[in-house]
């Protein structure tokens, strides 16, 4: 299963290599700090369920491959519009400088810009597809990652630092913020296809849920547990600003009895796939069981 784990990285790193401009030109700044966002280390998570998805309903193909890239586009974009001074602030990003600490504030912020609209790019320049599937995929990336999804979620997250919420507006901040574009990962990965009926379709939308909120809180314990070095960002950073975590609302032992109900929650919505949702449940185990 780690072979073909790796074949799906190698995948998805080969189709943004084709997709980012070169270095070079006028714009030679801004196109290198949107490859050194892309190609600092990341774990491809979100690739990795784009392709398990596609994988699960039928086989990932070059139709898998864009989509897995522009959701990472999306997922890049992300960190570092989320690293900025006026968001959260974070100098290192996978223990390296933030985009904006290793070209300037307005780099960053372009690159982010630029890396969003090439993720929609790759959809629309897609062949061979058919133009519903082409335009649900354009949609789902669109709503997962904009106001109803992670965008509204980071709003969310902003608004609630250094105020108490519920449990109940945890989750639902988080549900926006991290668990959106992993559902979009996951039905993305099913929609390419072409081949997804209503029934995988909500299986696939319920595991999604159950394993982005894992991840979410896995994420709280190692922001407690693991070291700066092991994060490849600022340990503790969460509780030094004042943000909700779900450590400080359950405490550390209810929160790994959290991810552990939530990832048999998870594994149980991959029944009806069979032998073919195996590398679905490989990825699952690592989210639940990883250091950074």
């Amino acid at each position: 299963m780690k072979k073909t784990i790796e074949g799906y990285i190698t995948r998805v790193d080969q189709r943004l290599e084709r997709a980012l401009p070169a270095a070079e030109g006028p714009a030679e700044r801004l196109l290198s700090a949107m490859r050194y966002s892309v190609f600092n280390g990341g774990k491809r998570l979100r690739p990795l369920l784009c392709f398990a998805a596609a994988d699960a309903v039928a086989k990932a193909d070059h139709h898998t491959e864009t989509a897995a890239a522009s959701i990472e586009m999306i997922h890049a974009y992300s960190l570092i519009h989320d690293d900025l001074p006026a968001m959260d602030d974070d100098d290192l990003r996978r223990g390296e400088p933030a985009c904006h600490i290793q070209f300037d504030e307005a780099t960053a912020i372009l690159t982010g810009d630029a890396l969003q609209a090439m993720a929609f790019e790759q959809l629309a320049a897609m062949k061979e597809i058919p133009p519903a599937t082409q335009l649900e995929l354009v949609r789902l990336l669109a709503n997962h990652s904009g106001c109803s999804g992670m965008v509204a979620g980071q709003a969310i997250d902003l608004a609630a630092t250094g105020e108490s919420l519920t449990l109940d507006q945890l989750k639902f901040m988080h549900a926006h913020k991290t668990g959106a574009l992993i559902e979009a990962s996951v039905l993305m990965g099913a929609v390419a296809t072409n081949q997804a009926t209503s029934r995988q379709l909500d299986a696939l939308t319920k595991f999604a849920s159950a394993i982005g909120l894992a991840f979410q809180i896995q994420d709280d314990i190692l922001d407690v547990e693991s070291s700066t070095a092991q994060l490849g960002k600022q340990q503790g950073s969460d509780a030094a600003k004042g943000k909700p975590t779900y450590t400080s609302l359950l405490g550390l032992d209810d929160a790994r009895v959290q991810v552990a109900e939530l990832y048999r929650e998870s594994i149980a919505c991959l029944e009806i796939f069979g032998d073919r949702a195996e590398p679905f449940r490989y990825i699952a185990g690592f989210i639940v069981n990883r250091a950074y």
